[in-house]
Parts: C-alpha cells; structure tokens; sequence
C-alpha cells in the first residue's frame, strides 16, 4: 500500500517548493506552506505580487554590480559617498554586511562570484574588466579587496592585487579577526569593522 501523508496536492506542491530554498528543511517547509495557508487572503495575495515584482524589477547596480530596482544603486547614487574608496566584494549580500558596520565611507564593485578553476570560474565570469576599467576611468586612491577568507577568496584577492598593480594605486585587503573559510555575510559586525580597521597593502 502506498504512503500517504493525508495532504492535498497543491499544499504538497507549496511544500515542495519551500524545501527548495537555502537552508529550509522538511519540517520548516511544512511550517511555511500551513503559514501561507491560514493567512488571509490579501496578505497571500501582497506576498505573491511581492515575489513577481522582485524578480521583475530588480536589476544589478550598472556600475558596481550591487542590487537595485533602478539604472544605479542608492549606494552609487548616494553624492555622501567617497568615491575615492572602493571595496570590492563577491556577492551583493557581502555589501550588506559591511555597510552593518556603519563606518565604511566609500563605494563598492561586487564581482559577482570568485575565481574557482575547477568550476570552471575564471577571470572572464567574473566583474573583473569592469572593476579595471572603472579604476582606469575614476583613478581612486585605494582599492579594498574583501573577498572572503576561504581559498576562492584569496586567489581572487591575489588576482586581483596582480591586475590592480601597473594602476598604482593603493591597494588594501581585509585584516585579521575574519575566521579562515569564513563568508563575509556571515561575520558579525564588530569582527568585520575590526578586520577592515586592520586592512594591510596588498604587493
């Protein structure tokens, strides 16, 4: 005989769908789906139109790849910033976690990913000719690499102070006080300040 979970279908299908996001298990899915499902219509109906705008709207930054529902980010729009300071991270979620800090005065590039040979992830997948050429272009006075501790991250990070070299220009990783193999998104804030604090000269 075969099993049954005493479900409908379409709460089956929900769940289904559920499991498929990071970190969501079967119990947390399940939990999920009966949330949707004893909430009032209108605030399903709100949740819908919210997941078919954000992935309609939203776009990468066309500057430094962040996330944005416009043409430029609000970081990039922001005329407070130090254009001067450039940090580069991989992903746009890494922009959030530095900007948790509250200190960090200047502009971001997010590269989209990390060098990784054997995912066949090199220097073309990433936002790499558009970081050269943005530093061509606007000259800054220091570049931050603060691509994570983990062995991608620093291969990108050698990379990238290779590529950056015959600009001249000041080019800065991250410190101490980031755990190796850590992800920068999941640093909590004091460490991450500590770690840019403590920003050494890349050769």
């Amino acid at each position: 005989m075969a099993k049954t979970t005493g479900l409908p279908e379409s709460l089956l299908n929900l769940i289904e769908y559920f499991k498929k996001f990071p970190g969501i298990g079967q119990k947390t899915a399940q939990r999920l789906a009966f949330f949707v499902l004893k909430s009032p219509a209108a605030y399903v109906k709100d949740l819908s139109e919210a997941l078919t705008r954000v992935k309609q709207v939203v776009r990468f930054c066309k500057l430094c790849n962040n996330l944005s529902d416009e043409e430029l980010c609000a970081i990039c729009k922001d005329s407070g910033r130090d254009r001067g300071i450039i940090c580069v991270v991989e992903e746009p979620t890494d922009v959030i976690a530095v900007e948790k800090t509250g200190k960090f005065p200047g502009v971001y590039h997010v590269l989209l990913g990390a060098l990784s040979p054997l995912d066949g992830i090199g220097p073309d997948e990433l936002k790499i000719k558009e970081l050269l050429a943005r530093v061509k272009e606007k000259k800054p006075k220091e570049v931050i690499i603060a691509t994570n501790p983990d062995t991608e991250g620093e291969t990108t990070a050698l990379y990238l102070a290779k590529v950056l070299k015959p600009f001249n220009i000041r080019t800065t990783r991250i410190g101490f006080g980031m755990p190796i193999g850590a992800e920068l998104e999941y640093v909590d804030q004091a460490t991450l300040l500590k770690a840019m604090d403590s920003r050494r000269e890349l050769a």
